[in-house]
């Protein structure tokens, strides 16, 4: 197993598969973007599946979750994902993405193997979408989202962050319009992984200015404590459910004692939080020839390591040197 020093236990991989990304979200990257890897550097396709096959056959892992940048720009993605639903025990697999390219790939990811997809949309007006990302592609982030619904990578997860002066009126829209297209809900809020370290703690929209903003709208009703498991989100049934919205407060209220991650990125580096400023080496590994067991016994390694929690709240917390497109969301 992927056990650290507090006796938590890693079973949920985030693999990054590309830095790259198509959008330029003011949370986390530059207009100009940023200075991608060296296709050198990225993990080839194999070698992909083969730290993923080792982290599920040897290390106990049984969800893993493609993250980028934005992982539909992965040329090999569905293959990647086909070679992966082969292996036993079979994960469970999802995908994070802005959705845009989820219209003409959704299907063949699902035949493939992929279970389900959570997908970034921040706004429901794409004169505020334009201005969050840079781009206009909204009307291509909801066509991807209704591509995926329909394909059968359900449930459909939506991913908001709030930003002051732009969205963060927008809560309650959000989450009636989530609530009649049948996806669920998550707000998430702005963490400090932007390059230009530009994030700010009392700038930031907190959960409980979330929860507020729903409430002027919504019942919401705390769900079980024992559902919640080691998600990350704080789940609220609306209007006494089924229907349900989370809330991902990873700044004011950290889960890190319930974490059960570990983390790969494009170029195989692990990582055992979003916050670390350590990575411990697998490609290196890989490519000197590396039997599987000691690439497991690396990784182990790495993960006992793990610190208590992301430090956030500590006055000599660092951001780490890496953005979130570079680690992997």
């Amino acid at each position: 197993m992927l056990i650290d020093t507090y006796g938590r236990v890693a079973t949920d991989l985030r693999v990054s598969l590309t830095d790259r990304c198509n959008l330029r979200c003011t949370y986390c990257m530059p207009e100009e973007g940023l200075q991608w890897l060296a296709k050198p550097d990225l993990l080839t396709d194999d070698e992909i599946v083969r730290l993923i096959g080792i982290a599920v056959t040897e290390l106990g892992v049984t969800e893993v979750r493609f993250t980028g940048g934005e992982p539909l720009l992965r040329p090999g993605l569905v293959g990647i994902v086909e070679r992966c639903a082969d292996l036993g025990p079979r994960p469970r697999m999802s995908l994070t993405t802005n959705g845009i390219g989820l219209q003409r790939t959704a299907q063949a990811l699902h035949d493939a193997g992929l279970d389900r997809v959570n997908v970034s949309l921040d706004t429901l007006r794409p004169e505020v979408f334009q201005a969050i990302t840079r781009r206009k592609r909204h009307d291509d982030v909801l066509r991807g989202l209704d591509a995926a619904r329909t394909a059968g990578l359900t449930p459909v997860k939506v991913n908001a962050v709030l930003m002051p002066g732009l969205n963060d009126d927008e809560a309650p829209e959000l989450l009636a319009w989530a609530l009649e297209s049948g996806y669920e809900l998550r707000f998430i809020e702005q963490m400090p992984l932007d390059p230009q370290h530009g994030w700010k703690r009392d700038g930031m929209i907190t959960a409980g200015d979330i929860l507020a903003s729903l409430r002027t709208r919504f019942t919401l009703t705390p769900e079980e404590e024992d559902e919640r498991g080691s998600a990350p989100a704080e789940r609220w049934l609306v209007d006494g459910g089924p229907a349900r919205v989370g809330v991902i407060a990873s700044v004011t209220r950290p889960f890190c004692r319930a974490c059960d991650r570990t983390r790969l990125t494009a170029d195989g580096q692990v990582r055992t939080c979003l916050f670390a400023r350590e990575e411990s080496d697998l490609r290196g590994a890989l490519r000197s020839g590396a039997p599987d067991e000691e690439i497991a016994r690396l990784w182990r390694l790495a993960m006992w390591g793990k610190k208590a929690g992301s430090g956030l709240d500590d006055p000599s917390f660092l951001q780490p040197d890496r953005p979130m497109s570079a680690i992997g969301g």
